[in-house]
Formats: C-alpha cells, structure tokens, sequence
C-alpha cells in the first residue's frame, strides 16, 4: 500500500528534446529513455542522431528523430508538429538546444554571435513552446523546460551575447509560467554550472580543474548526467507545484564566496 498519490514516473510519457544529439540533451534522452518515456529528438547533426536513436532502440526505446536548424523559425514549427504527430501527442517539452559564441561587443564577428545566439537560446525557446502547445494542452501533466545557464544569473567578459541570450530564457520561463499556469502547464528552468560538454571541451583540463578549484563548492565540473537529473525532476508529474523556478544546478558556484 503506498502512502503517497503522486508519480514519480514518466513511463509513457511523450518528450521533445531539442539540442538532443550531444552534451546535455543527449544524457537527457537517454535518462528518459531508461524510464520509459516515447521521445521526438531535434538536431542539426544527423549524423549524432542517428547513432542516438540506434542506442537507444537497441536499449528498448522508443524514439523519433528530426534534423533541424533552430535558426529558421518556420522549419522549427514544422518540425515540431511532425514530432508531435510522430509521438501522438506531448507531455514534456525540453528546449535544451545551445551553443557558445564568444566576442567582444568590438569585435568583427559580434553581430553574427548575436543573433544566432538569441535565436537558438531565446527565439526557438519561444516558437517551440508555441508550437507545441496545442499538444500540451491536451496532456495530463504537461511540462515545458528550458536550459538557461549560470550565465543567466551573471556575467563573463566577452560573453554578453550568451550572457543575454540565457537571462532571456529566464525570463520567458517566469512569463510563460504566468501565462499558462492556470492550465496546469509549469513552465520551469535549469541553470547548470560548468559541465562536461562539446561548449567546454576546448578549455585546457589544467584550466578546467583551476577554475573548479576556485569556484566550485564542489571543486569540479559535472558529467551531463547529473544535469539530465535535474531536468527529470521538473518533469514528473509530481512536479506539479513547481512554475517559474530556476534550478540551478551548479556545483555551487552561485554560493561560494572564497
């Protein structure tokens, strides 16, 4: 006999994870692959992709995949209203897709960091919950996550366009979860700290391990499983109270002083 009523299962439950080929939206699908959950994957690499989706059916999974560039705002629709139809509906939305472009406000390419940067962590964010709306509606527990960053929280030099791109998707996670929640629909973000991931690979590990050392309560850089996690908890249906948080899952950079 269980004492307690709510689930902590999403066995069955219908996700899209864009950004799913690599880093933290690969672990995330595979976590959710583990539980049960019937998955749409997005990318632009194809290649990634499809070695996923092998993995994954070779586990037992169910999955869907579909190659897209963020950046055209009517393929993402299109793409997502193929995924929906492919999975029969949606519960669990993860915008997860995400990039690093570093310049300097001066610099030559900065125009480029900024828009792509806005319209892969910001713009697709929106039009993605926009278009998979519909769907949400219509499910039992539906769940919209968005991947921001500590840089949503703060500043690193040289970084403003990546910096501003993942306030923004702070901030369209507290207005979406205003707008929708009276429809049961929570709207959350995770805020992850250095991670292992195609955006920090290039860093030397000597400066890696500096900078864990120095900034980190835990005095080192997560494994994007640990992430994928965090992302998982948002979206069980026990979750159902939390709207318009930002989980920051950061090893304890926010907290340390010295």
């Amino acid at each position: 006999m269980s004492l307690t009523r709510l689930s902590r299962s999403i066995r069955g439950s219908r996700a899209l994870i864009t950004g799913a080929a690599s880093g933290i939206g690969r672990a995330t699908a595979c976590l959710f692959a583990d539980e049960g959950a019937q998955l749409a994957l997005l990318d632009r690499n194809t290649v990634a992709l499809a070695e996923l989706k092998a993995e994954i059916e070779a586990a037992g999974g169910r999955v869907a995949t579909f190659e897209v560039d963020l950046t055209e705002r009517n393929r993402v629709t299109e793409v997502i209203g193929a995924a929906v139809t492919a999975l029969g509906g949606l519960d669990i939305l993860v915008n997860n897709a995400g990039l690093a472009i570093p310049a300097a406000i001066d610099a030559e390419d900065y125009p480029g960091s900024w828009d792509t940067s806005l319209a892969v962590m910001v713009e697709a964010q929106a039009w993605a919950a926009r278009s998979a709306l519909p769907a949400l509606r219509e499910s039992e527990h539906p769940r919209i996550i968005n991947l921001s960053s500590t840089e949503g929280l703060g500043a690193t030099r040289f970084n403003s366009a990546y910096v501003v791109a993942k306030h923004a998707a702070v901030g369209l996670t507290r207005a979406l979860a205003v707008d929708l929640g009276k429809e049961g629909i929570t709207v959350n973000a995770v805020c992850p700290g250095p991670v292992r991931t195609s955006i920090t690979e290039a860093i030397p590990e000597a400066d890696k391990q500096t900078f864990a050392q120095r900034r980190t309560a835990l005095r080192r850089y997560a494994d994007p499983e640990e992430i994928a996690h965090a992302i998982l908890h948002l979206a069980l249906p026990a979750s159902s109270f939390i709207t318009g948080a930002t989980l920051v899952a950061d090893g304890g950079v926010t907290i340390r002083n010295a």
